[in-house]
């Protein structure tokens, strides 16, 4: 079976090892020229480390990434709230990793073009439309460098392009744009001592708009050196933010939610869009509200060679993901606000389950169609928790709270946050293997 695949992130690049783990011939469209190692942090959960394990890359993936062992809420002042371990010490078999983006993605690009060929994935390819017959489909492409149009045809087509995929545009026209929650993300990467124990992720404040994370995606080479330390300073734009008991966010995980955690309704897209860059004098004036005894933020922003601003967007969950012989996963099936650190995670499992799916049916629109009862009502369910918080609405109720929440409060939030995502240490460590060789009798 030959199978398109429209983006070559993340998401387009794991679903290209995971159907070619499953005796599949993908080939990867990617619209940029060539594929950079750009980008801040990221970090991958215990249930997606399973995943790029089983497609044998955990070798490759601890050489250039670090595990965190313990998740740390506080407050404005640097006061823990809450912790709890994560990992290998939370009792999970796999751990969880914080990495460079830009390192990830390459060393996954090279593992397709080692495993599938040089010309597996196609840059400077422009998606422009798809058309379906009753045995395929054709994918229309623009050759960027030379402006001619490239004709692709397959048995399956993917939409892994992103939250502004133009294949989920073509399936889904008459959607609205994504929606802003009013506040930005300044992201940056900087070269600093390790934070705490130098195996903490550290989540900050309060409510969307008054938080600070940083994390460690790299050691240092020496004991007292410097490493890469992942960070990011939200920023609330004449938005408010309502108390805790006034959201108002419901749904039933299939796309009929209204919940949008943020009032009267979400605003239009900040007009500048994604990626603006923040000068060296606007982080500083950002940092200076805070204090936080454990990191020198005025170093933090001297040293992050850039510090772009991104707005904080997510979509409303679909009805429908697949139609035919194509379907979404990843941002361009269910962008979500970044809570819970579950947005690339999530779609490493979407890949795992599609190979899974296309080599149990011997119909790909049926493969199609179980991929998304599988995964549709799940990931649409975390969208919706996600703008109510998720996990980090342990640390809304300990700012409205004035201090760390009674005991068993915050526990379990973390913990029904973790089941909803399917994450609990349980079910990471006994579902069923979705390697195709691995397939048992008793998967429903």
């Amino acid at each position: 079976m030959r199978v398109t695949v429209v983006g070559g992130g993340i998401a387009g690049l794991t679903c290209a090892l995971s159907l070619h783990a499953a005796g599949f011939e993908p080939r990867v469209y990617e619209a940029a020229r060539t594929v950079e190692a750009v980008g801040v942090g990221i970090n991958l959960l215990p249930h997606a480390v399973r995943e790029l394990s089983e497609l044998g890359l955990d070798g490759e993936l601890a050489s250039v990434a670090l595990p965190p062992h313990r998740l740390s809420y506080r407050d404005h002042t640097g006061r823990v709230v809450w912790e709890e371990p994560l990992g290998r010490a939370a009792g999970y078999h796999w751990p969880q990793y914080s990495v460079h983006r830009g390192r990830l993605q390459m060393l996954l690009l090279g593992a397709v073009r080692e495993r599938l060929g040089p010309d597996s994935v196609r840059t400077g390819q422009l998606f422009q439309r798809f058309e379906q017959t009753a045995g395929g489909v054709r994918a229309h492409f623009l050759d960027r460098p030379s402006g001619r149009p490239v004709v692709d045809d397959a048995d399956v087509l993917i939409g892994a392009d992103g939250i502004d995929s133009a294949v989920r545009a073509q399936l889904h026209p008459e959607e609205s744009p994504p929606q802003w929650n009013g506040v930005h993300m300044w992201r940056g990467v900087a070269r600093h001592p390790h934070v705490l124990d130098g195996r903490s992720i550290v989540v900050a404040g309060g409510t969307p708009g008054a938080k600070f994370v940083a994390y460690p995606i790299e050691d240092p080479p020496t004991a007292d050196g410097a490493a890469l330390v992942n960070w990011v300073l939200e920023i609330r734009h004449e938005r408010h933010w309502p108390e805790h008991g006034d959201r108002n966010v419901h749904g039933n995980g299939n796309g009929t939610g209204s919940g949008n955690g943020i009032g009267n309704g979400p605003p239009a897209p900040p007009p500048d869009g994604a990626g603006r860059r923040v000068t060296a004098a606007e982080a500083h004036a950002g940092l200076s509200s805070w204090n936080l005894p454990w990191i020198d933020l005025g170093t933090l922003a001297e040293r992050s060679s850039a510090i772009f601003e991104y707005p904080m967007l997510d979509r409303d969950p679909l009805p429908r993901w697949s139609f035919g012989r194509v379907t979404l996963l990843g941002d361009a099936a269910h962008p979500m606000y970044p809570m819970g650190m579950n947005g690339g995670s999530q779609s490493i499992v979407d890949t795992r389950v599609l190979a899974w799916c296309l080599a149990r049916e011997n119909d790909p629109v049926a493969a199609l169609r179980r991929y998304e009862r599988m995964r549709r009502p799940t990931v649409n369910a975390i969208v919706l928790a996600n703008r109510d918080l998720g996990p980090e609405e342990i640390i809304a109720r300990a700012e409205d709270h004035g201090g760390a929440l009674p005991a068993g409060q915050a526990e379990k939030i973390a913990t029904h946050y973790r089941g909803l995502a399917g994450a609990t240490v349980a079910q990471v460590n006994t579902h069923p293997s979705w390697t195709v060789r691995a397939i048992t009798a008793d998967r429903e």
